[in-house]
């Protein structure tokens, strides 16, 4: 009896290191909750964060600078990178992120991807699998580690298939062939580090929807990608909305103040002098431009009570010898 007990222990553990219980390479639901926690808004059943479909039309309006400041205020100092190539480098665009990560191969370690890759049914090279991850508003990000030369992630066939899942590109720390041809895809931008005519080769896929780093940001999946002419910033998704609304406020206060300043109505308070007076000014030109609120109007009440009456420290009382 216990002889028998050894042996079916043996052959179902056999079994199960030949086919795995739960996946490798793509992060699991309670992986995402984990690096996700904070995040209460809706979710793709795979546990990804889903930041409203608004924020991804808004976020392309306004400037990385209001944004980036934003978040550093709220201790987000890694979320911009530049230095890119695109496809429409003057074309906005922005999307949830979907993440990727790649390295260079190792003999061992594809074999066992190639296998947990069989064992889910996944076709075609394992550059492809995020590819069919992909959802309308997704940009495919990717840290393909800067490699270019034989590190092109998609040619023009792949490039087809992310602009058929996604309507939105793609930003990938590597390279692309087909550039020519990437370009004539309609609904479709991307940045990447380069471009070269070969292959993708000496590389392999080991994770999706995990945190990648690409250049100096930190990237996680559902973050609010926002990649304008000078570089890509990358908006946590629990900031998403306060992020684009101020950048929002911002961008409103400077075409007010830049008004002023082209009428020379703003003495030599070119770039402040935020007094309630001047607020008030403000609250009316906006009142006689609704059509340049892109926010609720109660959402801009309310940042305009917050910047009119900004609260202040509690003072600390004077020290008290003992």
């Amino acid at each position: 009896m216990r002889t028998f007990s050894l042996i079916a222990l043996t052959v179902a553990c056999v079994a199960t290191s030949a086919s795995p219980s739960f996946a490798q390479v793509k992060m699991t639901r309670d992986q995402m909750m984990f690096y996700t926690s904070d995040w209460k808004g809706d979710r793709f059943p795979d546990g990804r964060p889903k930041v409203p479909d608004d924020l991804l039309k808004r976020a392309t309006n306004v400037s990385i600078e209001d944004v980036w400041e934003y978040l550093g205020e709220h201790g987000y100092k890694n979320q911009f990178e530049s230095g890119w190539q695109a496809l429409h480098i003057e074309k906005p665009f922005a999307g949830r992120a979907l993440t990727a990560q790649y390295m260079p191969i190792r003999a061992d370690m594809a074999k066992a991807i190639a296998a947990e890759g069989k064992a889910e049914g996944r076709v075609s090279g394992n550059n492809s699998w995020p590819i069919h991850e992909l959802q309308i508003g997704d940009v495919y990000v990717a840290d393909g580690f800067g490699k270019i030369i034989e590190g092109t992630l998609i040619g023009s066939n792949l490039g087809n298939g992310i602009a058929a899942h996604t309507h939105t590109g793609f930003v990938f720390d590597g390279g692309i062939r087909d550039q020519e041809e990437n370009r004539q895809i309609s609904d479709f931008n991307g940045f990447y580090r380069g471009y070269d005519p070969s292959a993708w080769a000496q590389m392999e896929l080991t994770a999706i929807n995990a945190p990648v780093r690409i250049g100096r940001a930190v990237v996680l999946p559902g973050d609010l990608v926002l990649a304008k002419t000078d570089g890509v910033l990358f908006i946590p998704a629990i900031l998403a909305e306060a992020a684009v609304s101020s950048a929002e406020f911002t961008n409103l206060t400077d075409a007010f103040n830049f008004e002023l300043n082209r009428q020379g109505a703003n003495g030599a308070e070119f770039e402040g002098g935020w007094t309630p007076k001047k607020y008030a000014a403000f609250a009316k030109w906006i009142d006689a431009h609704p059509e340049r609120l892109k926010m609720p109007r109660p959402e801009f009440d309310a940042l305009l009570a917050k910047a009119t009456h900004p609260r202040q420290a509690p003072s600390t009382p004077p020290a008290t010898e003992p």
